[in-house]
């Protein structure tokens, strides 16, 4: 059973996180579909992740070879890549099942934004309500550190 882990970024942006760890996951052997809700922003990422230190092979849902990608860059909710860690950005629904399936869940949220704040609140209540285990984790000290647990 898998856990959310809820990463308060404060010091460094989303473009240099998620590089980072998506690497970690890979690492573990975990495929990995990243969900958004702004199609623009993924292609954003896209390009970083491509530009990214070290090589982070991915690829864009909706293409003739998402099954095959170890990192898929999605807005839909299908992970037709297999992925057993799911990562959130921009407040992107994951249910309460899909926790408890995959190896491990991450919701990244901008800790200067006051919406992307209240909405991980709003995630966090909903997910440790339906009994999966969450930590979150804040970089306010500039690096990361265990701050919750549930």
């Amino acid at each position: 059973m898998g856990a959310a882990f809820f990463y308060h970024m404060t010091a460094q942006p989303v473009d240099v996180t998620l590089p980072m760890l998506l690497g970690k996951a890979r690492a573990a052997g975990w495929r990995v579909a990243v969900r958004g809700r702004d199609a623009a922003r993924l292609e954003h990422l896209d390009v970083k992740l491509w530009e990214a230190d070290g090589f982070l092979a991915h690829g864009r849902a909706g293409g003739t070879h998402d099954a095959d990608q170890p990192i898929l860059l999605t807005d839909g909710s299908e992970l037709p890549n297999g992925a057993s860690c799911l990562v959130s950005l921009d407040g992107a629904e994951i249910a309460p099942d899909e926790v408890a399936a995959s190896d491990r869940t991450m919701i990244l949220f901008d800790g200067n934004d006051g919406d992307a704040v209240a909405r991980a609140r709003e995630q966090w209540k909903a997910l440790t309500s339906a009994g999966c285990s969450a930590q979150y984790w804040s970089q306010e000290s500039g690096r990361w550190e265990k701050k919750a647990e549930s």
